[in-house]
């Protein structure tokens, strides 16, 4: 049973989640649609498709840390997703994928980050924590890109955050405190949900509880296995196995009040 005897629950007023990986399922969506338009080129849960949806994602994480960081680039995913992708096409290993993947194909495969599936606990567990705090979306991606994710999936969001508006990417520390000003809401008051450990880390820099959701495609085996919550004598405040999890913890936080 996990314990929440080191975190009050009833303090939070509003949990802010990752999207990417936390919410929503990108690995398995993306690898899936990617073998789909390939053309025969790209085996369904072929090695081969895995590494090229794991260099799309790895060219996102370094484009998002970079910014982070005080550089340069784009703001919106869409066009940043399209970026890498044309940058890979013009690998020796990918080119090959570039002579069949014309305008309207790379169009097709940028939009699958649009459509991405949800956990199985996702949409039940969300539905549950609506009734006792906010519940928002704070993600890199876009704000249009992230519509219509709650769109597609019925992700019952209160409201959308994308650091998009704030001029910055996660995990800089502007983007979480500009959510906290929106909120109206001091940083103690709102738990960061996600199964990124430098988000939650991030979060925690400027005051905000933590809570980890470890997920399968999320964090490398070793950060998942060896993360603890501060009562453990680790960094995060709570690590839930699930989202319906979480909602059953503050729904009997605000019971027992």
């Amino acid at each position: 049973m996990t314990s929440t005897e080191h975190l009050d629950l009833r303090e939070i007023d509003a949990c802010l989640f990752d999207v990417f990986g936390t919410v929503l399922n990108w690995h398995s969506t993306v690898t899936r649609q990617v073998a789909r338009l390939s053309k025969g080129l790209l085996l369904e849960g072929s090695q081969d498709a895995i590494d090229f949806v794991e260099e799309w994602r790895a060219g996102y994480y370094a484009h998002v840390m970079r910014i982070a960081q005080g550089g340069e680039g784009t703001f919106n995913t869409d066009i940043m997703h399209r970026q890498i992708l044309d940058n890979m096409l013009t690998t020796p290993r990918w080119s090959h994928l570039a002579e069949v993947w014309a305008e309207s194909d790379r169009e097709e495969l940028t939009m699958i980050w649009h459509n991405l599936d949800a956990y199985q606990d996702t949409i039940p567990g969300l539905t549950e924590l609506k009734r006792h705090v906010y519940i928002l979306a704070l993600s890199n991606g876009n704000f249009r890109l992230l519509l219509d994710l709650a769109k597609n999936q019925g992700v019952p969001w209160d409201g959308i955050f994308s650091s998009e508006m704030f001029g910055s990417y996660k995990p800089n520390k502007e983007v979480y405190q500009s959510a906290a000003y929106h909120l109206s809401l001091p940083p103690h008051k709102i738990a960061m949900v996600a199964a990124h450990k430098f988000d939650v880390l991030a979060a925690a820099s400027v005051g905000f509880k933590t809570i980890y959701v470890p997920r399968p495609a999320e964090d490398t085996r070793e950060i998942r296995e060896n993360m603890r919550s501060k009562k453990d004598g680790g960094e995060v405040d709570l690590i839930v196995k699930d989202f319906q999890e979480l909602a059953r913890l503050i729904r009997e936080s605000r019971q027992s009040r």
